[in-house]
């Protein structure tokens, strides 16, 4: 097994791209357009571009879109001027007004992060179906889907995109178009696209003084921009600015916990779902702070010569950058810490100091939260048959030196291995190991957390196992997505698209838009889907049968 072993390992370290891990790609979703129920009749013209076609008004100036099947769409808007130079590792400035009518017809340039290699695996570019434009630090636009311009209050959707806090962009996968949820909801889609990585996240307020002093933060404070953008403009586009929810996946789910607890975001957020992704504190700030001083000392500069960074290219500052990431793990030791790399700093001003929701008049307290995983976020051997027939014992001794994105589980592997199987008797070995890899730690600590604030909270578990691959596929990290945006039949390489995935879709996603508009998630589709409780663990499965249950996987995670 020496060889598979070595295999399987490598596919559970692609998952962990989505955490902000330097390994393969980012992690991230799907989407359906509108078929025609007769083939018979003659299609009329669906889309729609031209002179006095869906223009619409922002604080800067006009912009002009197109109308494809009913939805007014605008992509590329700005809502933050350009990064680069001066304004690198400073928070985000307005973009500078413009005269003319400005074409929104294409996505904006996807924010600097290295794409090297981007798709190199096959079959992760067949199933994922990556989305990629220009690189450039350009990047502060935004897109939007609506129904219509006019004065109607729809309640808003932004979408912050996975890929951890280092890769990724707000159309990155087919199932980030908004148009279907759009359509069905008579709601607005936005989705972003903000600083990441060491562009996004170098603290170096401990080497630069206070010029510097929100370096570490400024990718989380284009998100803030983003939303201040939406609150100022959105009801040009039929939207309301008083019932805005952010959601996102992975490290998008993370980015939806963080910016759900920034000072700044105050009155933005009305709403928060974070999906196979949460966080519940921002990094220390005497180790980002000792990364910045570990990044000045690999560009060979003084303090005295930080402000050169800012005229370093892009991509030489992030190698930079990486290289010295890498080095401090080297020196001063290897940490779940450590594994953060570049990402929101707890400084104390633009994002608190502490575990995230536990003032009960906090920042968030009257927002209600939605929190979903996956049970086989990690472990995705849809590519290694010979996985399938591990046993119990080999999958032990995986367990030893490996459970997904935590390292491996030492002696504890063999009980904590027997929990899960005791709770899922039906799971095969490589399933029981999935599942361990896979559990639900972060989002429970999450719901428990938000539990000392008012607003509810509820948690789902998505299950739902697409028939391809052999069936090797199961409920793999990002699948969800597709579901809550009814797009199942738009991202037809993660569900094999048809009638069983699109049932279930219509729940998930009457499930989203009930919560958009009212803070709760119950609705006809889907039986009783009561609050968290620390008692009960409520949680609600997502598959073929949908029915809740109180945190079925409790025994054996506790023992982690």
């Amino acid at each position: 097994m020496k060889t598979n072993r070595r295999n399987f390992f490598q596919t559970m370290g692609a998952g962990a791209a989505g955490f902000g891990l330097a390994t393969t790609l980012p992690l991230a979703a799907c989407a359906t357009p509108e078929t025609s129920n007769s083939s018979e009749e003659e299609e009329d013209q669906i889309l729609f571009i031209g002179d006095d076609i869906a223009i619409a008004e922002t604080v800067y100036g006009k912009v002009k879109g197109f109308i494809l099947r009913g939805i007014t769409q605008f992509r590329g808007i700005p809502y933050g001027a350009d990064t680069g130079g001066k304004n690198r590792f400073m928070p985000p400035q307005k973009p500078e007004p413009w005269d003319d009518i400005r074409p929104a017809v294409w996505w904006g340039n996807t924010a600097p992060q290295i794409m090297d290699n981007r798709y190199a695996n096959a079959y992760s570019s067949f199933v994922d179906h990556w989305n990629y434009d220009d690189v450039s630090e350009d990047c502060l636009k935004l897109n939007v889907w609506t129904p219509a311009i006019d004065t109607n209050k729809r309640p808003v959707i932004v979408w912050l995109h996975g890929g951890g806090y280092t890769n990724g962009n707000g159309i990155e996968q087919d199932g980030y178009d908004g148009e279907s949820l759009s359509r069905k909801g008579d709601i607005v889609f936005v989705s972003i696209n903000h600083r990441l990585g060491p562009i996004g996240f170098s603290d170096l307020s401990g080497v630069g003084g206070e010029k510097y002093k929100d370096s570490g933060n400024v990718g989380a404070l284009d998100m803030v921009a983003a939303l201040e953008w939406v609150k100022e403009n959105i009801a040009n586009f039929g939207g309301d600015p008083g019932n805005v929810t952010i959601m996102g996946q992975s490290g998008g789910g993370a980015k939806v916990c963080t910016v759900a607890a920034m000072p700044a975001a105050k009155g933005l957020v009305h709403k928060a779902v974070p999906l196979s992704g949460s966080t519940t504190q921002g990094m220390d700030q005497s180790y980002s702070q000792k990364l910045g001083g570990y990044v000045l000392k690999e560009a060979g500069l003084k303090p005295s010569e930080v402000d050169k960074l800012q005229d370093l290219p892009w991509k030489e500052y992030i190698l930079i950058a990486n290289k010295a990431s890498q080095r401090m793990r080297e020196q001063e030791g290897e940490s779940g810490l450590m594994r953060m790399g570049f990402a929101p700093v707890a400084d104390g001003i633009n994002i608190p100091k502490g575990t995230f929701y536990t003032d009960a008049s906090g920042v968030s307290s009257d927002v209600p939260m939605l929190i979903c995983s996956t049970f086989h976020e990690w472990g995705m051997a849809r590519t290694m048959p010979e996985m399938e027939k591990i046993t119990a014992d080999e999958a032990k001794e995986m367990l030893k030196e490996r459970a997904g994105f935590r390292g491996g589980l030492g002696d504890k592997a063999p009980a904590v291995y027997d929990a899960f199987a005791k709770a899922f008797p039906d799971a095969k070995p490589i399933e029981v190991m999935t599942l361990v890899a896979s559990n639900r730690a972060g989002v429970v600590s999450t719901a428990t957390a938000k539990l000392y604030q008012k607003a509810p909270v509820y948690v789902a578990w998505f299950g739902w196992e697409p028939p391809m691959f052999n069936n090797r596929m199961r409920a793999f990290h990002c699948l969800d997505i597709c579901f809550w945006f009814n797009n199942t039949d738009l991202m037809l390489t993660h569900t094999g698209g048809g009638a069983r995935p699109r049932k279930l879709s219509e729940k998930m996603s009457d499930s989203l838009l009930s919560f958009m508009k009212t803070g709760d998630p119950n609705c006809a589709s889907l039986p009783q889907w009561p609050a968290f409780s620390a008692e009960r663990g409520e949680t609600m499965i997502l598959n073929d049968v949908c029915e809740v249950k109180n945190d079925p996987d409790k025994a054996g995670r506790e023992m982690l």
